[in-house]
């Protein structure tokens, strides 16, 4: 099997980013949410040159366009909205945090020199000033909206963390992936301990499903998908075909925790209807088998959306044959995708 590690994707997303106070007009089409958005760059494009032709963060409209959204930033990683208040966004960018408090209008770093590399944020459902960002230095809470930040690493023997996952049905617990294995804090990141039943290897992606529905999906380099069904009390290995595969993408149904999805680079995307005991290759019109992230529609069952390694994005519905269908954005390198409730 080819292997495509960390360390050769990273060095294709070695740019540099552009800095502090971005003032940019909110250009996507006023619609309802949730709105599909990806964080990519268009690596395929570029020409003897490491900055790449396009990059950040990307909403589709309706009629199937993508807007830019934000500040044209480089190594942009991720996004999140604050559920409670979506005028309150924030963007995890290779040189810190860059947040908007209007919806998109105007943007601020709010990070200085010691936060940098941070691939994703989660925003607490219930207290829209706690804050928590996975970086390669380790992991940094926010407890006034992104104002001041503290690194909170007691119990990590390694820092890298690509991933991480809160409860949203207990936003105390948290699941943090790095390059030591997997680990649970049950105190807001206070503190945190490896779950010991899930290898001690670089963990690629870790994902929750509906609050009520107790499963998380967890994608590791070389040691493939790992599943619990009881809330994080029990793991087990799911997808033996996948078993020493590097896997970066990993996705729940948030309308039917029976439907996993998982991919990764060589592998295409694997899908599970019946929670994890099964697991068929879906690629049928799939453009690249080198998957990069994957998500399911929050409202429309089985529709699974997937980012390739430099062939956009694409989508497929599980519910019927017709297979995966052009997403629109050929030459993107996705380094997340999702829906945010945008305004």
């Amino acid at each position: 099997m080819k292997r495509f590690t960390l360390s050769r994707l990273h060095a294709s997303l070695g740019l540099a980013v552009a800095a502090a106070t971005v003032t940019t007009a909110l250009t996507a089409a006023a619609e309802t949410s949730p709105k599909l958005f990806m964080a990519a760059a268009f690596t395929k494009a570029q020409q003897n040159s490491s900055i790449p032709t396009d990059a950040g963060v990307f909403v589709r409209a309706a009629s199937g366009e993508w807007h830019s959204f934000g500040p044209k930033i480089q190594a942009v990683n991720s996004a999140a909205v604050d559920p409670a208040d979506d005028s309150r966004i924030f963007l995890a960018c290779g040189n810190g945090i860059v947040r908007s408090l209007d919806g998109g209008r105007s943007w601020r770093m709010v990070t200085d020199w010691r936060i940098s590399d941070v691939y994703e944020i989660e925003i607490d459902p219930t207290d829209g000033d706690t804050v928590y960002a996975a970086t390669g230095w380790g992991p940094w809470r926010s407890r006034d909206g992104g104002e001041t930040w503290t690194f909170v690493d007691t119990g990590l023997p390694e820092h890298f963390t690509r991933s991480f996952a809160l409860d949203p049905a207990h936003p105390q617990r948290l699941l943090l992936g790095n390059a030591s294995g997997l680990y649970l804090s049950t105190d807001g990141a206070d503190s945190w301990h490896r779950v010991e039943a899930v290898p001690a290897r670089n963990i690629l992606r870790v994902r929750h499903g509906a609050p009520d529905s107790g499963v998380w999906l967890v994608g590791t380099e070389g040691t493939g998908a790992w599943l619990s069904t009881d809330d994080g009390k029990s793991w087990h290995q799911v997808a033996p075909q996948l078993a020493d595969a590097n896997l970066y993408a990993v996705a729940v149904d948030p309308t039917d925790a029976n439907t996993l999805a998982v991919g990764g680079w060589d592998v295409g995307v694997w899908v599970s209807r019946d929670g994890g005991k099964t697991w068929a290759q879906t690629n049928d019109g799939l453009p690249s088998p080198n998957v990069l992230t994957l998500t399911f529609h929050p409202e429309k069952s089985g529709v699974l959306w997937t980012g390739t390694f430099e062939e956009g994005v694409v989508w497929n519905d599980l519910n019927d044959a017709a297979g995966w269908q052009d997403g629109g954005v050929d030459g993107a390198l996705t380094n997340d995708l999702g829906f945010l409730p945008l305004p």
